[in-house]
């Protein structure tokens, strides 16, 4: 099975639900329900659309059908019989449920079923991490207009990557400043489904929130030499919000590293040629640069390389999201990359702990 896994993370059924026909059955469950016709003919012009909408949704309950049949082949140790089909169809389910990328719109987000059901039990702390993570975005950039995610661990210090960071900023041996023309915040809001009057466009006609809380980015703290880690001072923007608190980031690891849920906060971007289109379609519905929540596990330490790696499905504009123990919420390590089909790698953040670079910027280590 794992040869014909597409996933650009390194997931496999039987290893991601506890239950593999129960989360069958509910997949079933959601598929073939009959929706009444609107009593309102639409305009002729919109016809095409709607036939389209409806084309679309056939074939998904289609691959999830077959996704839901070789996870009941799974179950009885049929794994031989398994078609493509049913391979892709699995492939589907997991990325959808087993490791979803959930919208965040007004700091919150939408129950989920299965195992991840687990997450209400912990609304108010991840609503509470949610608030503290923001995009990056920048002013005088050649082409882009945000680079990345961000996140407070101390007073007024925001944590990203090295590569991030190197999109608005530049050493000279002595130190790092801003590139000439250039400026940079961190926008706490850029959410799904803002009302035209509050939001700007993002990717694909995607309406983002746009009027939360936003921090300039008034100073390069520091690029950590040797991990992939920018620290970076903020400051309130004109309208004086007061910086919230900072998260608390991990001063030690989970007595099991490997296994451990986990949740990443941020921003996937697109991304055709880091991952596979239909992979990124089936997870992300074709909705990019807002904030998601997404939920998974740690998947291995290697401490000789000052990497932990995970399973949550990231794209290319999470890179600098925190990754949450999802336990006590404390950071356990900065996302900065992933390697499609095999999994996710994040600093492991508690190894740092007597880091001159994080010691001089109060991390809030806890």
């Amino acid at each position: 099975m794992g040869s014909r896994s597409r996933s650009p993370v390194a997931t496999d059924p039987g290893q991601v639900f506890t239950d593999l026909r129960e989360v069958a059955q509910r997949v079933r469950d959601g598929l073939w329900q009959e929706v009444p016709e609107s009593a309102q003919e639409l305009p002729a012009d919109e016809r095409p659309a709607e036939q389209l909408s409806q084309l679309a949704q056939q074939e998904r309950d289609r691959v999830l059908s077959a996704g839901a049949d070789g996870l009941e082949k799974l179950a009885d140790g049929r794994t031989d019989e398994i078609s493509d089909d049913e391979a892709f169809g699995m492939e589907a389910i997991v990325l959808l449920e087993g490791r979803p990328a959930i919208l965040v719109q007004n700091q919150d987000f939408a129950s989920q079923a299965g195992d991840w059901a687990v997450l209400d039990g912990h609304r108010a702390a991840i609503r509470e991490s949610i608030a503290r993570v923001g995009r990056v975005e920048v002013s005088g950039h050649a082409s882009l207009d945000w680079v990345g995610t961000a996140f407070l661990v101390g007073p007024d210090v925001v944590m990203t990557n090295r590569h991030v960071a190197a999109e608005f900023a530049l050493g000279d041996g002595a130190g790092w400043a801003f590139r000439q023309g250039m400026g940079a915040r961190i926008d706490m809001a850029e959410e799904y489904g803002a009302p035209a009057t509050d939001a700007g466009p993002a990717a694909d006609g995607v309406l983002a929130v746009d009027g939360g809380p936003a921090f300039e980015i008034a100073e390069v703290l520091g690029i950590h030499e040797d991990v992939d880690m920018a620290l970076l001072r903020v400051a309130p923007a004109a309208a004086g919000t007061a910086l919230p608190a900072p998260l608390a980031v991990a001063a030690d690891a989970p007595a099991e590293l490997t296994g451990h849920p986990v949740y990443c906060v941020g921003y996937p971007a697109y991304d055709g040629r880091r991952n596979e289109p239909e992979s990124m379609r089936r997870i992300f519905m074709d909705i990019y640069n807002v904030k998601r929540l997404q939920p998974g596990t740690t998947t291995e330490f290697r401490p000789e390389r000052t990497v932990v790696m995970h399973d949550c499905s990231t794209l290319g504009g999470n890179s600098g999201s925190p990754v949450f123990d999802l336990m006590d919420h404390r950071v356990l390590g900065l996302h900065f990359g992933g390697r499609y089909g095999f999994g996710n790698y994040a600093v492991p953040l508690w190894q740092l702990v007597d880091d001159p670079l994080l010691r001089r910027a109060a991390v809030n280590f806890v």
